[in-house]
């Protein structure tokens, strides 16, 4: 009895001592041991192993391998510098992949495909497209240069240098990520619209065909505006910079079909999008950060509203093209279907979905493209052609 006695009195004597101790000198309890705390990266890769393994199947594993090794870039040549920066590229075993299209492909571009239409969740979707159709898809700008190393070549481009004008000779970004503006197919006298378009690579693509009539390039974000606002004061002449050719806005992109309706006679909507590319490899500004978890799952809706923007901002008859770097099918594909059965039921805009399939023969030799797709194309990320991922769907628009 004396003994429970002594041992109640030593437990009340430890609490007392405990409630007399300053809190912020008290030891913190070791929950990291069994509560881990991941990284975004690493939350990233969970994502991206329970969902992608389901979508690409046994295609994942080496799209894995790819996505954590080190990419691979283009040289995008800059028509307005006064530096001869291709012929010394190609001295250094540089190819100009736009130009050395692969000679199997020639065949396929003077045959339309046939195919019915396609019944995609309830929406359907024109697949084959007219002669009329294929040539104005397939005229690629001669003026859009962009080189790459040879497959497995893993050499990184030295920075560009500036001429003696300050102009930077070229623009190092993701290979891939011209293809959409090759598919946006512009011409002599084209209005374009860039919808979301920092850092300024895309744009700057659209402004080498030397072909547009005016270029309005936007991006909600004060920050990156002024990127892209740096971007193409180090590539392109002030005289290409003057307002009645280009014009340089920082807007609510989802708004824009409210401000500018039926204006455009190409779109660009290249997308926010989860980036996976950057998300399974850098911690810093990462979707997959828990502060972000909402930005995240709002994404999908986000890009509807801004591909619907796009949508309405092009005229009867302009195209529109959809692009994201992501491989995810819900960012990609679903956000397509729905767009194409919103524009028709909301606002009365027929559109037909123009088949890429063409390009991609075009230039099989140099990316690798996911098989069988319902809609769209993409670039997936292999070893050897170290590029994208980057989705692209072109839609023509009837009404």
């Amino acid at each position: 009895m004396a003994m429970l006695m002594e041992t109640r009195l030593l437990s009340r004597r430890i609490q007392d001592f405990r409630s007399l101790t300053p809190r912020r000198n008290r030891v913190k309890e070791k929950w990291a041991a069994t509560r881990p705390k991941y990284p975004p990266t690493r939350l990233a890769l969970q994502h991206c192993d329970a969902t992608y393994s389901a979508q690409l199947g046994s295609l994942w594993p080496s799209v894995r391998v790819a996505l954590l090794s080190e990419r691979k870039y283009g040289a995008l040549v800059n028509n307005f510098s006064y530096e001869t920066v291709l012929a010394n590229l190609q001295a250094q075993g540089c190819r100009d992949f736009i130009s050395d299209i692969h000679t199997e492909a020639q065949s396929c571009l003077q045959e339309p495909k046939v195919g019915a239409d396609e019944e995609l969740s309830g929406v359907s979707m024109k697949t084959s497209f007219s002669a009329s159709q294929q040539h104005s898809t397939l005229q690629l700008s001669p003026n859009i240069k962009c080189v790459v190393f040879p497959r497995g070549d893993i050499t990184r481009f030295k920075p560009a240098r500036p001429d003696m004008y300050g102009l930077l000779g070229y623009y190092l970004m993701d290979a891939a990520s011209v293809l959409p503006c090759l598919a946006l197919d512009v011409q002599e006298g084209h209005s374009v619209l860039d919808l979301c378009a920092a850092p300024g690579g895309k744009s700057l693509v659209l402004l080498q065909t030397q072909a547009i009539r005016f270029l309005c390039v936007n991006d909600v974000s004060a920050s990156r505006t002024l990127r892209l606002k740096r971007v193409l004061n180090s590539y392109v002449p002030r005289q290409f910079l003057t307002d009645d050719i280009l014009r340089i806005t920082s807007f609510d992109g989802t708004k824009w079909g409210e401000v500018e309706r039926n204006t455009f006679d190409r779109v660009l909507v290249d997308v926010p999008c989860t980036t996976d590319r950057h998300s399974l490899m850098e911690d810093d500004n990462n979707i997959f950060s828990k502060s972000r978890t909402a930005e995240r799952r709002r994404l999908p809706q986000l890009q509807l509203e801004l591909l619907l923007a796009g949508i309405e901002a092009a005229c009867p008859g302009g195209e529109i093209v959809y692009s994201t770097c992501t491989l995810s099918q819900i960012q990609n594909l679903s956000v397509v279907e729905q767009a194409v059965y919103l524009a028709r039921e909301n606002h009365g805009i027929q559109l037909e979905v123009v088949n890429l399939r063409p390009l991609t023969h075009m230039f099989r030799k140099t990316f690798h493209f996911a098989p069988d797709l319902q809609l769209g194309e993409m670039v997936v990320p292999h070893l050897a052609a170290n590029f994208g991922p980057i989705y692209m769907c072109k839609l023509k628009r009837l009404t």
